[in-house]
């Protein structure tokens, strides 16, 4: 039974009052959609397309209220009627009182009771919002597919990370220093092979013919100093309208994708100006200084995490009573204390999430700077706000708490006069 001690109403508290920012947020950023088109969109946004624009935002707002709301109360009932305590029983008798195997059976029972919470969420998303916003491409098989395929390759990556840190928070001294570096090493390991071994499961890359396009790409990245081994498209056109474009790989072994959707509705000149953004995150040291402040904020939470499965500290026992658990063991307290960090992940969001901004400010002027005039990249990002049906002026409470990306006006007054304004 939860005993509610000074963790619990902590944990209780901080729920409620995130979820109402956020709802806060949620309603502002509706209610200070434009009537008219701001003047530096005039251009490229009809008053049609501004009020289909406002449609997909109340649409998604609506569903995200109801989607927040309903994921609280399910937690909070779970919570409450011993949800967390059962499955640790049933996981340990399953087990037959093998800790590893017993964390392992907890950790998936955790992992499929969520996903099949969301996939109702995922089917309206996808076949209903996105279908009828006209951004949908994915086929029922599609979905399916990708589903599956997620599920095996958590089980397939998951399962042997689990296992290790469980291991060493059962067995080692100062676990969480050993499990810090295991998973640190593991996520690096991964990030090096995701590009050849994960994404194509998941989409098709195709190497680029040899056009003048292709020319000017590899030769963009010349002048910039960011040597390409490979330009691909990627069909982004199987699941959505969408577009986008991203660099994979460390080293020398950089390559370059382009939604197909991208190179259907964007110049040459756009289309450089977006890879120009890309590089800029390269050369100003953004995803070194991310991947630094990543690997010591992993080392912070193991840390922690090394005080919640104690099963001789305070902090743990009270963990476990807040949560109605008798026995303290790593799986659960690293489920509990994912619940108990996430208010303060939020918050670590937010900062997270201004430093992106000020990035994204960086590569604009790398992006202008390597194309000689700001134009083409003001021009791209206005098509793709469009395209996308974005928010044209979000709310500051909204941009504080979710853009990684500035709002594009932001954008473009920071960037030079040439762009029309």
């Amino acid at each position: 039974m939860t005993e509610w001690n000074l963790i619990a109403v902590a944990i209780l508290i901080s729920l409620f009052l995130l979820w109402k920012l956020d709802l806060a947020a949620t309603l502002l950023n509706l209610k200070v959609f434009p009537e008219k088109v701001p003047s530096p969109l005039s251009d490229v946004l009809e008053p049609g397309a501004l009020d289909r624009s406002r449609d997909y935002v109340k649409t998604n707002a609506v569903f995200a209220i109801i989607r927040s709301s309903l994921s609280l109360g399910a937690l909070l009932a779970f919570w409450m009627f011993g949800g967390f305590q059962f499955i640790d029983g049933l996981s340990r008798s399953w087990s037959h009182d093998a800790p590893v195997i017993s964390g392992l059976i907890f950790f998936a029972i955790c992992m499929i009771g969520s996903m099949l919470f969301d996939l109702p969420f995922s089917l309206y998303d996808t076949f209903v919002i996105e279908e009828k916003f006209g951004f949908n491409r994915s086929t029922a098989s599609t979905f399916w597919g990708d589903f599956l395929k997620s599920l095996v390759m958590m089980a397939l990556i998951g399962t042997p990370i689990a296992a290790a840190v469980l291991w060493i928070f059962l067995t080692v001294p100062n676990a969480w220093l050993w499990a810090w570096a295991v998973f640190t090493g593991f996520q690096l390991l991964l990030t090096y092979l995701a590009p050849s071994l994960i994404l194509p499961l998941f989409n098709k890359f195709t190497p680029m013919p040899e056009t003048p396009l292709r020319g000017k790409i590899e030769a963009l990245g010349v002048k910039c100093g960011f040597p390409l081994q490979g330009v691909f498209v990627m069909d982004g056109s199987k699941r959505s309208t969408k577009a986008n474009a991203f660099f994979t790989g460390f080293g020398k072994r950089k390559k370059i994708a382009l939604f197909d959707t991208l190179m259907e509705k964007h110049s040459d000149d756009e289309l450089l100006a977006v890879l120009a953004h890309e590089i800029g995150h390269f050369r100003r040291g953004h995803i070194r200084q991310r991947l630094v402040v990543g690997v010591i904020q992993t080392a912070a939470l193991f840390f922690l995490l090394g005080l919640a499965t104690d099963p001789n500290g305070r902090f743990a026992r009270m963990l476990f009573d807040a949560f109605g658990v008798t026995l303290i063991s790593p799986q659960v307290g690293i489920v509990l204390f994912t619940i108990l960090f996430g208010p303060v992940s939020r918050l670590l969001g937010v900062m997270a999430n201004a430093w992106s901004r000020r990035h994204e400010f960086e590569a604009d002027a790398f992006a202008n700077d390597a194309i000689g005039s700001s134009t083409p990249l003001g021009e791209a990002l206005k098509k793709l706000s469009v395209d996308q049906l974005s928010h044209p002026t979000p709310h500051p409470l909204c941009v504080w708490l979710d853009y990684s990306h500035p709002p594009l006006l932001q954008r473009l007054r920071a960037m030079e006069p040439t762009i029309s304004r």
